[in-house]
């Protein structure tokens, strides 16, 4: 997705999908205000940009009924007007028209730069072709006997040329072409749709704090964005990717939540179907956790597995797997459990008394205000060594390294180290191997290789 980097960071997308859920059928007029109100600020941090973002499962429209509907797009059906009305003539070196007016007088459209908009869609999915300085008639002739997937596949084409037009004015707003694939992410994650001035406020809030924009530019911004968002929303709809809900919001069409689905998953985000997710609804916690170690199940679906289950027996569950198994099983079922509640008090509190977990379960407590047993410095240590441990088990001995690292700044390291070599962890030593051999600090690989020989020797 163009620019999709910023995907999803204009607004907090999973507080916006849990408050339209609490609101379920509450009155519009009240459902607006709050998502008025639960607009956020964007992490600024480069590297967060990168992360993975996991997205609520989707019911998609069958395959024949979006195929059919492409060929019914205004962009796609004057993009087939422009390749007919073209047929073979001469182009410029650049691999354009000549005269780009005669076809928008001819053709009734609104000016050069929807036509060259419809110029790339027509040569880039194969009705035009250019070749020595000619434009003939290309491979693709569009029609409705064309199976479901060549039509889909033609509409992803599609879609992946009007976003990258965003890196070079696609809207008529640099800054909503800017936010565009952040914006269409949030549709793609409220179905039902957002207001146009909750758009305009996430926007406004994102630019602010990417750019560190000041007070007099905000304040300009702010009077020109909603003329600029309405333009912009009339230009996704002649596109097929936008439409207007029953309550009057800016909501994707069948057709977009398909088209930036298949943007999502190309840049590695986690953007199931329903019944993608609803697979890891039944299945037990040790099958959910094995499949979360060998990387087949996403954050959507522990999502989908605990709503399926109440806390308290969730929890339970996931105790009893951790509980007799090895670091890396303790990890999954750690983040599994972060997104438990209060509500899973008692069977966390019932794992104070297993050698393995108590510690897991005493921070579990108190991270939720809980009363549970103090940790000393050796029980954040013995943790520490766990989550290595865990990471490294599932061959990820980068990321391994990596955390270490955040642990502590720069000579306390070589602290952490000595007192890992202390604690009762049956994995410790290969933790300390680990960094000895991969730590790319010569004084703490060298630690390391000495804390590991110390911890044999006992």
């Amino acid at each position: 997705m163009a620019k999709s980097g910023n995907s999803g960071n204009v607004f907090d997308i999973g507080e916006l999908r849990r408050l339209v859920d609490e609101l379920g059928a509450a009155p519009r007029e009240l459902r607006a205000a709050v998502l008025e109100e639960s607009v956020t600020a964007p992490r600024c941090d480069c590297a967060a940009r990168g992360d993975a973002l996991s997205f609520p499962p989707v019911d998609l429209a069958p395959d024949a009924e979006l195929a059919e509907a492409v060929l019914r797009v205004p962009l796609v059906v004057d993009a087939r007007r422009v390749a007919a009305w073209t047929g073979a003539r001469v182009v410029t070196p650049e691999g354009l028209l000549p005269d780009p007016f005669a076809p928008c007088e001819e053709l009734g459209l609104p000016g050069p730069a929807r036509l060259h908009l419809l110029w790339v869609v027509a040569v880039n999915t194969g009705m035009l072709r250019i070749s020595r300085g000619r434009v003939v008639p290309g491979p693709l002739t569009l029609s409705p006997d064309l199976p479901p997937g060549t039509l889909l596949e033609f509409w992803d084409g599609v879609v992946m040329d009007v976003l990258d037009r965003a890196d070079d004015d696609l809207t008529g707003s640099e800054l909503i072409d800017d936010h565009l694939a952040e914006m269409l992410a949030t549709l793609y994650a409220v179905r039902e749709g957002l207001s146009a001035s909750t758009l305009v406020k996430g926007i406004l809030q994102s630019h602010q704090v990417a750019c560190g924009a000041r007070p007099a530019q905000m304040r300009g911004l702010a009077a020109a964005l909603p003329a600029q968002l309405e333009s912009a929303l009339e230009l996704l709809a002649y596109c097929g990717l936008v439409e207007t809900s029953r309550a009057g919001w800016p909501r994707l069409t069948p057709l977009g939540m398909w088209a930036v689905r298949q943007d999502l998953m190309r840049e590695g985000h986690d953007a199931p179907t329903g019944a993608e997710a609803a697979v890891f609804a039944d299945l037990g916690a040790a099958e959910l956790v094995e499949a979360i170690m060998k990387g087949a199940a996403a954050p959507s679906a522990v999502t989908v597995w605990l709503e399926s289950r109440h806390p308290e027996a969730a929890a339970r569950e996931l105790v009893k797997v951790a509980a007799s198994g090895t670091a890396g099983r303790r990890g999954a079922v750690g983040t599994i459990l972060e997104e438990l509640g209060p509500e899973a008090e008692a069977p966390l509190r019932e794992a104070l008394s297993e050698p393995a977990m108590w510690r897991y379960a005493a921070s579990w407590l108190h991270i939720r205000d809980l009363p549970a047993p103090a940790l000393t410095p050796a029980d954040n240590t013995w943790l520490a060594v766990d989550s290595l441990a865990s990471l490294l088990e599932n061959g990820d001995a980068s990321e391994a390294i990596c955390e270490f690292d955040a642990l502590e700044p720069g000579e306390d390291l070589l602290r952490v180290v000595e007192e890992m070599a202390l604690v009762d962890h049956p994995d410790t030593i290969a933790v300390l191997d680990l960094l000895g051999s991969r730590h790319t600090d010569a004084a703490v690989a060298k630690s390391a290789r000495k804390a590991a020989m110390k911890a044999r020797s006992r």
